[in-house]
């Protein structure tokens, strides 16, 4: 299942929202008509739906109620349509959001986390092809399931939480472990290098599980 479908004709927008999103690490599907979204949305899903009204084919409205009659996936419309009639007929047909356009996009992006936070973070979070369900401590790495220890689970969670950003050992290994264990620190590059192997990264070339030397390490 993709984290997002943007369904949206003005190709450059879509290109731009695609990419910023990406960046932070969504996996991203873009169409350019309502017929492709419904299809797409069929065979793979999503977790979130962008949704344009002014389309080519159909109207998005019709793409709302369609989509809403067989998932409660959240669907977040974009529009240059103001009115209130229009924005009214977005909620009536099952929209969590209605955005107008122009947006900023920094707004819109964080709108969109907001609606992930809410909706699924508590339970799954997903990055770089690795997706941890936080409810029943089960993963899946590039789409099979593996096995992790607690721990293990624990620290690879605390890292794509934080993706992109360098963690202390420090930090790392105090909440994971907390500050009075027993155990060493050591304890911390032992479970990381467990992670690599099973995330089937280099510890020289890493893809994934990167060194920041001097500080800790981050999930990218």
């Amino acid at each position: 299942m993709t984290d997002i479908l943007i369904v949206e004709d003005d190709t450059e927008l879509s290109m731009l929202l695609t990419d910023f999103l990406r960046e932070e690490g969504y996996t991203v599907s873009a169409v350019d008509s309502g017929a492709r979204a419904e299809e797409l949305f069929a065979r793979y899903g999503a977790r979130l739906v962008v949704l344009d009204i002014n389309l080519p084919d159909v109207n998005g409205f019709a793409v709302c109620s369609k989509l809403r009659e067989s998932a409660d996936t959240p669907i977040l419309i974009v529009s240059a349509r103001t009115e209130k009639e229009d924005k009214l007929n977005g909620f009536d047909l099952g929209a969590d959001d209605y955005i107008e356009k122009p947006y900023d996009i920094d707004l819109l992006i964080a709108k969109i986390k907001g609606i992930f936070r809410r909706r699924y973070q508590r339970s799954i979070i997903s990055a770089n092809g690795v997706t941890l369900n936080l409810a029943d401590k089960t993963a899946e790495i590039d789409g099979q399931p593996a096995d992790l220890p607690a721990k293990e689970f624990e620290l690879l969670a605390l890292l794509i939480e934080n993706q992109g950003k360098a963690l202390k050992k420090e930090y790392l290994f105090n909440t994971v472990w907390g500050s009075d264990s027993e155990s060493e620190m050591q304890t911390l590059h032992v479970h990381i290098n467990r992670l690599r192997r099973k995330l089937g990264d280099d510890p020289k070339d890493a893809k994934r599980l990167l060194t920041v030397w001097g500080v800790g390490y981050k999930f990218v």
